[in-house]
């Protein structure tokens, strides 16, 4: 278990939102890859008094009726570099189907840096699949994906799995050689048929990304927190 998971480098990323992955393989992914994925891969801003906090990439995990969860990094929400609280009074503004919408954080992990946001009135047909069991072996090829927030265009860019150690302070983290940009925050890991592998952090010379098995159980976390906050609420006023 790490003690706290951060973007090196601090979290307040001026003026690097925007940037661009400086080698796009967008247009070499298969056309079904790159359209499943376009469906799934969504921006994020946080917004405070006016002003933009922070924004990243993020992916849709799952839809309940009209309800729409997204994974990214808690970066978004963080209040500060070294911290260990979340920031107060944070408008959240999701880049989906074109247009901004408002998101609400649903839960969030600081010591991974996870954060689940939820969008409402929106009924997602695709979301990533991670609940089916895969190896991640070395010397894989793999695909880091992100999402410019203002312009909403999608980037890829391509690497293999290295198998070396992160320099990050977690255990769990792997290492590709993917190179992505800020922007690329809390994107989703690929491999070539699309499959969900992961979600990237930002590094300068590589990308370090938290393993779909440590996500699926970060999730399992939330849903018995949830649920057990539920019945709390259940019993005080039964």
């Amino acid at each position: 278990m790490p003690t706290r998971l951060e973007e090196p480098g601090g979290m307040h990323l001026v003026n690097t939102f925007e940037e661009e992955f400086v080698e796009d393989t967008w247009c070499k992914l298969s056309k079904k890859v790159a359209s499943d994925t376009s469906r799934i891969v969504v921006s994020l801003a946080s917004f405070k008094e006016d002003r933009r906090f922070f924004c990243c990439t993020g992916v849709l995990i799952d839809c309940i009726e009209s309800t729409s969860r997204i994974l990214t990094s808690a970066s978004l929400i963080r209040s500060s570099p070294d911290g260990n609280n979340i920031a107060d009074n944070l408008e959240i503004k999701v880049y989906l189907r074109n247009k901004l919408v408002p998101g609400t954080l649903w839960n969030y992990n600081l010591e991974y840096n996870v954060a689940v946001i939820i969008v409402m009135g929106f009924r997602i047909m695709r979301t990533a699949e991670f609940h089916n069991q895969m190896q991640i072996e070395p010397q894989r090829e793999v695909v880091a994906v992100g999402r410019v927030f203002e312009s909403g265009k999608l980037m890829a860019t391509t690497g293999i799995v290295t198998g070396k150690e992160s320099k990050l302070d977690c255990n769990e983290l792997m290492v590709t050689t993917c190179k992505i940009t800020k922007a690329g925050i809390g994107g989703p890991l690929i491999d070539l048929d699309g499959n969900f592998l992961g979600m990237n952090f930002y590094g300068m010379k590589e990308t370090n990304f938290l393993p779909r098995n440590i996500i699926l159980t970060l999730m399992k976390r939330f849903e018995a927190e949830r649920y057990v906050s539920y019945v709390y609420v259940i019993l005080s006023y039964s």
